[in-house]
Formats: C-alpha cells, sequence, structure tokens
C-alpha cells in the first residue's frame, strides 16, 4: 500500500527524519575484476529493468571535478556494485547501459550518463528520470530521498553520501547505502507506474529527437571481487 497522497502537501525534512529508514537486504555482488563484470553483465542482460546509480568522490576543491568511482545497477534479485577503478573492458557494460529496451531508473539519470561518457562510450538509452516521473504522478519532491518518503513513507539514509568512494575497499556502510540507492530506484519505479498522471500535470512540449552522440574518453585498471550475501528482500511494500 502506498503512503502518497496528493491532496496532502509534501513532507517536511523534520518529518521525514522521523520515518523509519529503508535498506535494503537482499544479495549485493561486487564487482572489481573483468572477469567478475563478465558474470554480472551476463545476469545484468537478461532484466527488462534496472535501478540506476552511480556514486562519485565529494569535491572538496572549488573548480575541482571527480569521475564516477562507481555504478550501481539493481535487479529483483540482486544489486551489483561496479567499482570502475578495476574494470579495463566496458564494451559489454556500455552495451547494457546503452541498450534502450532496459529501462534504467534513477534521479538526474542523464546528468550521470554525462559523467560516466568521461570514461567510456555510452550512449543514453532507456533512462527514466525517478523525479520527472514523480512529477508527472503529482508527487513533486526532486531527489530520491524525498520521493521514497512522499511515495513509500519510509526515509532512505544519506550516511555515506559524502564518504570516498574511490577508495580501493568500500566500506559495510558504504556498500548498503549504495546498493540501497540502486534497488529504491527501482522500487520507486514499479510502484510510480502504477499510479495514474496527476490531473495538474502538464506534459513537456515535445522536443525533435537528437542522435545519440557517443563519447571516447579515458579508461582504468583490473583486480578481484567479493560476495556479500545477505537475506532477499521480500516484498516489503506491497
Amino acid at each position: 500500500m502506498l503512503f502518497f497522497d496528493e491532496t496532502k502537501p509534501l513532507l517536511t525534512k523534520e518529518e521525514i527524519n522521523l520515518l523509519p529508514a529503508i535498506n535494503y537486504e537482499g544479495e549485493i555482488v561486487l564487482v572489481r575484476s573483468d572477469e567478475e563484470l563478465q558474470l554480472a553483465v551476463n545476469e545484468l542482460k537478461k532484466n527488462s529493468l534496472l535501478g540506476f546509480d552511480t556514486e562519485t568522490r565529494p569535491k572538496f576543491t572549488k573548480g575541482a571535478m571527480n569521475l564516477p568511482s562507481l555504478i550501481q545497477l539493481a535487479t529483483n534479485k540482486k544489486v551489483y556494485l561496479i567499482q570502475l577503478q578495476h574494470i579495463t573492458q566496458t564494451e559489454e557494460l556500455s552495451k547494457i547501459l546503452s541498450d534502450e529496451h532496459i529501462i534504467k531508473a534513477g534521479v538526474a539519470i542523464h546528468d550521470d550518463y554525462r559523467s560516466l561518457a568521461r570514461l567510456f562510450p555510452v550512449s543514453q538509452g532507456g533512462l527514466v528520470d525517478l523525479a520527472k516521473l514523480a512529477n508527472q504522478k503529482g508527487i513533486k519532491a526532486q531527489g530520491l530521498r524525498t520521493i521514497s518518503a512522499n511515495l513509500l513513507g519510509y526515509k532512505v539514509s544519506k550516511g555515506a553520501q559524502c564518504s570516498n568512494w574511490a577508495s580501493e575497499t568500500l566500506s559495510h556502510s558504504q556498500i548498503q547505502y549504495a546498493a540501497t540507492d540502486a534497488w529504491i530506484g527501482l522500487i520507486l519505479y514499479t510502484q510510480l507506474i502504477q499510479l495514474a498522471d496527476s490531473p495538474n500535470y502538464v506534459a513537456d512540449q515535445a522536443k525533435p529527437k537528437k542522435k545519440k552522440r557517443k563519447f571516447h574518453f579515458f579508461r582504468k585498471k583490473n583486480s578481484e571481487q567479493e560476495n556479500i550475501a545477505g537475506e532477499s528482500l521480500e516484498e516489503s511494500l506491497n
């Protein structure tokens, strides 16, 4: 049962803080080599919907620009965390990310793709921005935390957001945070598409499609992997 009621105002920050937290409790696969990436890709391409997010080391210097260190992709069975510093072969990953027939759902997802394009060639195929979808359904919230709070009645922790995502080894709290962000994107998409469009929603004027562009930039290294398994989180929201 959904928490959302379009007749009520959005929750305040104080009200969101009082909500129960939601965390991913299913299986997490940490990908740290090209061989492990290939295994992940073989599973990911079987799906028509993926929750998506990236993590980037915070900037502490004015004008500095850091590139994504982690890609998170969630299926309804597992969440894959791909540490890009250990990956050199990105062609198959790029195919999944660019595939128009595989929906990737996330907040500000087009911005994430523009950043990824500085690392390897990728096209913006099959992308759904959850903030725009939420707005279409009458939820004016923009961030993952506020959309989750207003739609589901749960808060998403942001405790590890500003940690060092370029670290050689991710901490337990980073892994849990990253997996939850991608997984909650999957959940939000499946719930939002069941809602009728808001009567107050005005669709953006259709724009002519531009030819997709690919960008060619740098590459990365190689290493090993780690599997983190947990109890699978059942359909707690139904």
